[in-house]
């Protein structure tokens, strides 16, 4: 396939609401059409919140099979994090699920220290890499984006995507991560943060992107508001621009432990 049509859902999330939140975002779901995957925020059902005992649901739970239902119903891929507890341990799990209903998952794996995150949940230790619909991608989640050498592309995957909860207060680093992101992975790197006030006053201004594998921002202009928005992405692009400027090629080689 030349092209993926990927649409952002920059939103508001409820505090620790799941059935609201999921209400909502099966409203901005049902009409939008001609897209091949929408990305959601992190803890996209909750907030990002460090009280997992009451929140938290098994890989059965509600939310995981409302993006199976959604994913199926609407014939399109769905990404996003959730609380997920398993074998009595807490993880800030992504799922990338397709089509057909299956799916993968991602555990965060560097975890928030400045927000206690690493005192409530365990992190993950593995990347993973998924094919859909001819591009590969590596989906990561929000403090990862702070770690260039696990988001580098050492497994020449097509696109990296970062589902978030970020604060205003830093969002200039957030901007400036993404797009450094793709520069030196010579990827497209998609941006999905949250907007509003959340259940411990902290004020997230958005700013969801998407750039173009030589850094420039394709998506429209910086938002502090909930937006929908579908940018498409082009193979051909990023197989030209890596025939004709050898950064990868040149690229260390490394193993991480």
């Amino acid at each position: 396939m030349e092209e993926l049509r990927v649409s952002l859902i920059q939103t508001e999330i409820l505090w620790e609401s799941i059935e609201e939140n999921l209400l909502r975002y099966t409203e901005k779901i049902k009409d939008l059409q001609n897209t091949d995957l929408i990305v959601l925020p992190e803890m996209f059902s909750t907030g990002f919140t460090m009280n997992p005992i009451p929140v938290a649901e098994k890989e059965s739970g509600k939310a995981v099979q409302w993006m199976i239902q959604m994913a199926t119903s609407k014939k399109i891929a769905l990404t996003g994090s959730l609380v997920i507890e398993e074998n009595k341990k807490y993880y800030n799990r992504l799922f990338f699920v397709f089509p057909d209903g299956s799916y993968k998952t991602y555990d965060k794996k560097h975890l928030f220290s400045l927000a206690k995150e690493h005192a409530n949940y365990s992190a993950g230790s593995e990347k993973i890499s998924i094919d859909y619909k001819g591009f590969k991608i590596c989906p990561l989640i929000c403090y990862d984006l702070r770690f260039p050498v696990w988001a580098r592309n050492v497994e020449d995957y097509d696109v990296l995507i970062f589902v978030a909860n970020w604060p205003h207060k830093r969002v200039k680093a957030w901007d400036a991560l993404l797009k450094a992101r793709s520069i030196e992975n010579m990827c497209y790197t998609i941006g999905v943060n949250r907007v509003g006030t959340d259940g411990n006053d902290l004020f997230y201004s958005g700013h969801s992107a998407i750039y173009d594998i030589l850094g420039d921002q394709i998506s429209a202009p910086f938002q502090e508001t909930e937006l929908i928005q579908t940018i498409s992405l082009s193979k051909k692009s990023i197989l030209e621009a890596r025939k004709n400027l050898g950064f990868l090629r040149d690229r260390d080689e490394f193993n991480l432990k």
